[in-house]
């Protein structure tokens, strides 16, 4: 079965294809590891893919607490080492963009490169000031209504509605201690730039990041320590950008991962 047990957590993952430096693919708050379906077939011809629900998401289990994004990171280390895997190149989504940096900062031999899909953190000053009300609005909510009116304010593109539906309906499933904890960790964390600007100055492999927001781009730019790192910036996307132009963000993947050989 494709579960592995990670100190306090049952991890749900796929383990698929050969390649000599696997791919891990690590999904978004409230999403799960099918959110990388539009990849994983592309990224299969030529490598081996490893693809987790972090906790609390998807098929893994929810234990009452460990939603920090360091902890997040530990656990993908320990799937790693159980696995033998000691090298991979980290894709992240929202989220997961913050955990595979983590994972960058903390184990910076066992991450060759990062591929950010706009991440959830350096985002702007000006958001600070949103804060306090989200923590005081989720202390005082039920969690789930709350979150879903969350992510559904969050632009989508050219997402189909098929998958504005999906992404809703999962967060109905979720527990109410993940959706909050994990919340609070990344808002009050990675996700403001005075944290995780000179965090992840100590990220030294090469980044590929994806934005949306072009301002948000050249922050970014300004922490790279390897000078192969790239920013891609499509104006006019939306969040989940690796699915709304899925063909464009394969090819440009696979010929950044190419150029790195």
């Amino acid at each position: 079965m494709p579960y592995a047990e990670v100190g306090d957590v049952q991890l749900f993952y796929t383990d698929e294809g050969t390649g000599e430096v696997p791919l891990l693919l690590v999904h978004g708050y409230t999403c799960d590891s099918h959110d990388w379906s539009w990849q994983i077939p592309h990224l299969l011809a030529g490598h081996r893919v490893i693809a987790v629900d972090q906790r609390g998401h998807g098929r893994s289990s929810a234990p009452k607490d460990g939603y920090t994004t360091t902890q997040l990171a530990a656990d993908l280390a320990g799937l790693l080492g159980q696995l033998g895997v000691r090298r991979v190149i980290a894709f992240g989504h929202s989220m997961g963009g913050s955990v595979v940096s983590a994972l960058a900062v903390e184990n910076p031999d066992l991450v060759a490169a990062v591929v950010a899909v706009d991440p959830a953190y350096l985002l702007p000053i000006e958001l600070d000031a949103a804060i306090q009300p989200i923590l005081d609005a989720l202390a005082q909510s039920d969690a789930v209504p709350f979150v879903r009116q969350l992510v559904g304010g969050i632009p989508a593109g050219a997402l189909a509605p098929a998958l504005r539906t999906w992404q809703a309906r999962r967060i109905e499933g979720m527990a109410d201690h993940v959706l909050r904890q994990a919340l609070l960790s990344q808002i009050t964390g990675m996700a403001q730039r005075a944290h995780s600007e000179p965090y992840l100055r100590r990220r030294t492999c090469p980044v590929l990041t994806f934005y949306a927001d072009p301002s948000r781009a050249a922050v970014e730019q300004a922490v790279f320590a390897d000078p192969r790192s790239r920013v891609v910036t499509w104006e006019g996307s939306g969040h989940w950008l690796h699915q709304e132009r899925p063909a464009e963000f394969n090819a440009l993947v696979t010929d950044w991962l190419a150029s790195l050989a």
